[in-house]
């Protein structure tokens, strides 16, 4: 096969190969493993076949593209940046979309390889095209143009070139384009940002980063909508919270909150704000978020009280974010009978809601009830009680019904619920007093499809692993658990046949 593909690919070396010769060498590479074609592979090969890409009809091109991905995939990143730059580069602006895909897909290979990124480096040109395609059609290109610039600035020298340079005018011209590849830009920054307090310090001096905050308190809601998504995931890193911290930027979202009430646009970026805070508290500290920024806690609840499913939807994230950690719960705590009030009330959503806010519902059950097994205290554990007593009058039952109706999502959802609680002592004793509730935790017919049997493998490892479930749910029980876990998910009993023989 090897012979048959090198024969091939002299033939098409020499620039004027018939589209027929072109399918068979295509055909042959499918069989050589591409190490094979190493020794075989010469410099004017490569530059024949990327010479079509520039001459050929869209089938000659096609043809080349799948020719190309297969013999360049055996070619070192250092030999493919050193040797056909040039190549690369008309491929960048090539007008197929193939090509284009092509090369960016070379340029993410050398930018992943230490040795030949710094050769990109050197290469201004290529850095150019890189940053044009952010403004490609294709979002194919564009992402992957994100992916190699990126990974480009993860150095030192990286930053410089794309920081410091022509290219950050390169950079700005491209966001002029559009509001949408404006974005891919921030979205760019923001992941830079996010590698360390160095990288961010770049992106900041180099201004794009208080263009992005100023976009967030201007006047266009559907572009503040956009923009702190992006802010937020800019304060999951701790250099990010500080520069928002700085740049007086969680002051101005929360005086955003505060100036909602009169805005009759509110509803298309209020949700987006208020996640922004769920999101800082939980990776803050919950507790001086919401001492200091009270106007957020009280919008959650507002937004959780109102009649508007897409509100109350954001305020269940909210509140599900918010206490997936102890000192969340406990902020919640202290607000008393008002967030007891409104558990019912979620309850009830997860009963009666949309089948969309029925899972928002049980995941930020699910979150709220957690308690990981060292910080179960008897005070906590008298509070998750409460709140899951405050759900419905009969919660177990509630999460019960879900968890058998037949759509999946749903079903999970229940179980996940089942799972968060499994661990604490309160709710092993309701599990076991409630009729049947055992037998149906073991029984694996209930169980119709592969993420349901998974979600029911989680609530029985939960059981077993607690320190409680023996004493509590008794030895033949435990020892039922038991046998399940051992066995995995997805055992099937084997049946006998002997009865079935004799039948026939």
């Amino acid at each position: 096969a090897a012979e048959a593909a090198a024969a091939l690919l002299e033939r098409a070396a020499r620039r004027d190969a018939a589209l027929e010769e072109l399918r068979a060498l295509r055909v042959a590479l499918q069989a050589v493993p591409p190490a094979a074609l190493r020794a075989r592979l010469g410099d004017h090969h490569l530059a024949a076949l990327f010479g079509l890409l520039s001459a050929g009809d869209r089938e000659q091109v096609s043809a080349c593209v799948s020719i190309l991905e297969r013999l360049l995939q055996a070619l070192d990143p250092l030999y493919v940046i050193q040797n056909l730059r040039e190549e690369l580069q008309k491929g960048l602006c090539h007008p197929e979309d193939s090509v284009r895909i092509l090369s960016i897909h070379q340029v993410g290979r050398i930018v992943e390889d230490s040795g030949a990124v710094t050769e990109v480096l050197s290469s201004p040109e290529l850095l150019r095209l890189l940053i044009s395609c952010i403004g490609g059609e294709k979002i194919a290109v564009a992402k992957e143009a994100i992916k190699s610039l990126s990974r480009i600035a993860q150095s030192q020298d990286g930053l410089e070139a794309l920081f410091v340079g022509s290219l950050l005018s390169d950079l700005k011209n491209v966001m002029a384009m559009s509001d949408v590849v404006r974005y891919r830009v921030y979205e760019l920054i923001v992941e830079i940002s996010s590698v360390s307090a160095e990288s961010l310090s770049y992106c900041a001096n180099s201004g794009l980063l208080s263009e992005l905050i100023g976009e967030l308190t201007g006047e266009d809601v559907l572009v503040r909508a956009t923009c702190i998504e992006m802010v937020t995931s800019l304060a999951h890193t701790p250099q990010g919270r500080q520069y928002l911290a700085q740049q007086g930027v969680i002051d101005k979202i929360s005086n955003i909150i505060l100036g909602a009430e009169s805005d009759p646009f509110s509803g298309f970026y209020l949700p987006g704000f208020v996640k922004f805070f769920g999101n800082l508290a939980v990776v803050d500290s919950p507790q001086q978020i919401c001492e200091r920024y009270p106007v957020f806690m009280e919008k959650v609840f507002e937004m959780a009280e109102s009649q508007d499913p897409t509100m109350i939807g954001v305020a269940v994230d909210t509140l599900g974010i918010l206490g997936s950690n102890v000192e969340g719960k406990q902020v919640l705590q202290k607000t008393r009978s008002r967030f007891q009030n409104l558990l019912s009330k979620i309850g009830h959503q997860a009963k009666n809601a949309p089948t969309e806010l029925r899972l928002r519902c049980l995941d930020a059950i699910a979150s709220l009830l957690y308690l990981p097994p060292e910080q179960q205290t008897e005070d906590l554990l008298r509070m998750t009680e409460s709140w899951f007593t405050s759900l419905s009058s009969q919660p177990l039952e509630l999460f019960r019904s879900i968890s058998t109706q037949p759509f999946p999502d749903l079903h999970c959802g229940a179980l996940r619920v089942f799972t968060a609680i499994a661990n604490q002592p309160w709710a092993q004793k309701l599990m076991l007093d409630s009729p049947g509730f055992v037998e149906y935790v073991v029984d694996r017919s209930v169980e119709p499809d592969k993420a349901s049997k998974d979600a029911k493998y989680d609530l029985v490892k939960a059981l077993v692993n607690s320190k409680t479930i023996a004493e509590i749910f008794g030895n033949q029980y435990y020892l039922r658990l038991r046998a399940y876990l051992q066995e995995g998910p997805y055992y099937v009993k084997a049946v006998s046949t002997t009865a079935v023989e004799g039948a026939e």
